[in-house]
């Protein structure tokens, strides 16, 4: 059966229509974060099969398959991939009202030209077809990208990688810029288990003895460097529950040697180690004339059972509920108190934060450059039809729409990039929608400008690509 996305898909009235065709298609992609490997650009990886390609790392579509009852030994297990993919198939038609149903079909179209819809029926010669086009070099990593006209690609990076992938593409003047972003989390989460072997190998990159606080700061602050000499433009910040707690160098300093020595700290100290060392890595990211991305507001790893079997980031995560305002404006305060405020975009899984953010970001702009802090686009549970929408729409009631960075596909998959495509066509249908309800007028030229800029100009510019 033929799908149901015809050329105009989500586009409900005629203004719609023409914005998105005459101007937002065939815009190039900026694409300034994700979590795509950039080992496997460098390499120019070919995908084995659609099970690969599609289920592999892919938390949004095994968070489906089990709530479809489907048997963990086929979603992460040891099942056969076709059988992985019959089990997807399975899952696909009981997704009405879920990004993924449209998603997997526009991915099919686009990448495939596949027009059917995907069921336990159709799954057989999907398989087959799909297959038989990604063993041609047009579906290697990098031919996925090119053919999509991705320009930009801003990857997520601890700061002791080698970027050693990134390095090779620049020098050997891959089309695309594929740039990374400084993630630093590991460095600023001192409560966890892991951060004294983080410690130690942040000491093994910049050959130092990372033995007290200023030995640390200097060391991230080398790598801040050598990210920058290496094309980063943004710095990317996963902070579940927002902190902030007034402290001195000497505070910190004092926090970090308990640490080092085993000694158990205080919810305070941990909070008080975060905030000097954030704030000075904000300092640094401001002189870079980088971007710092704040995302807020998830609950991680809430099966403990499964967590133990499969690790983070494999589909137990969802929305926190921690109030964030307070904190957050202390935070931005405290780096444009002393003019060391840099290019901040803030995020929030919780929509219920939404005003609270795009009120906040009128805080703190500037005359160097219009929408310096940004209302990120809607993240991860929210990047929906509706959540997109209101994203959009409180962002236009509080702050200026028009400044807006876009779409980002945050997403580990390179068939992921029919998602700005989904973001373009909405974008398209809200303004429509406000001229055929008389809000706008309908000024072609002026609306075209805003959906150009909204969908490629504004992220180009700020992100300086």
């Amino acid at each position: 059966m033929k799908t149901f996305i015809t050329e105009d898909f989500l586009l409900y009235n005629e203004t719609a229509k023409i914005l998105y065709h005459e101007t937002a298609k065939d815009l190039p992609i900026i694409d300034y974060h994700n979590h795509l490997n950039q080992h496997e650009i460098l390499e120019n990886k070919s995908f084995r099969n659609l099970a690969e390609v599609w289920l592999g790392g892919d938390h949004y579509k095994w968070r489906a398959m089990r709530a479809n009852g489907i048997d963990e030994s086929y979603i992460t297990g040891d099942k056969e991939d076709y059988d992985k993919f019959l089990s997807w198939s399975r899952t696909v038609p009981n997704m009405f009202g879920n990004p993924l149903y449209h998603w997997t079909h526009l991915e099919l179209m686009r990448y495939f030209d596949i027009d059917e819809l995907l069921n336990e029926k159709s799954a057989p010669a999907i398989w087959e077809e799909a297959n038989a086009k990604l063993a041609t070099p047009e579906m290697s990593v990098r031919s996925l990208l090119t053919n999509k006209k991705v320009e930009f690609i801003g990857t997520t990076d601890d700061p002791t990688d080698d970027l050693a992938s990134h390095i090779a593409l620049h020098q050997e003047g891959f089309e695309i810029n594929v740039s990374p972003s400084f993630r630093p989390d590991k460095g600023l989460n001192i409560e966890r288990e892991e951060f004294l072997s983080w410690v130690e190998k942040l000491g093994e990159v910049t050959n130092t003895s990372i033995e007290n606080y200023d030995a640390l700061l200097d060391a991230l602050a080398s790598r801040v460097e050598f990210f920058a000499e290496h094309g980063c433009r943004s710095s990317d910040h996963g902070i579940d529950v927002m902190f902030y707690e007034d402290a001195t160098k000497d505070e910190a300093s004092a926090i970090f040697q308990k640490r080092l020595n085993g000694e158990q700290l205080t919810a305070k100290e941990i909070e008080q180690y975060k905030t000097y060392t954030l704030l000075t890595l904000g300092e640094l990211y401001a002189e870079k004339g980088w971007a710092m991305q704040l995302h807020l507001s998830a609950q991680r790893n809430n099966n403990t059972r499964m967590f133990n079997i499969l690790g983070p980031d494999t589909g137990f995560d969802s929305i926190g509920d921690v109030l964030i305002a307070k904190k957050v404006s202390s935070f931005l305060d405290a780096l444009e108190r002393n003019d060391k405020l840099p290019k901040t975009i803030l995020y929030s899984l919780n929509a219920n934060d939404n005003d609270v953010l795009a009120s906040m970001a009128g805080n703190y702009q500037s005359s160097e450059i219009a929408g310096k802090v940004q209302f990120g686009t809607a993240w991860w549970f929210n990047d929906t039809i509706d959540g997109m929408e209101d994203q959009m729409k409180r962002l236009a009631n509080i702050g200026l729409i028009s400044n807006f960075v876009g779409m980002l596909t945050d997403s580990r998959s390179f068939l992921s990039f029919p998602r700005h495509e989904y973001f373009r066509r909405i974008l398209c249908n809200l303004l429509g929608s406000w001229v055929e309800e008389g809000k706008v007028p309908k000024d072609m030229a002026l609306l075209k400008q805003y959906v150009r800029n909204i969908c490629y100009e504004n992220s180009k510019r700020y992100f300086e690509v």
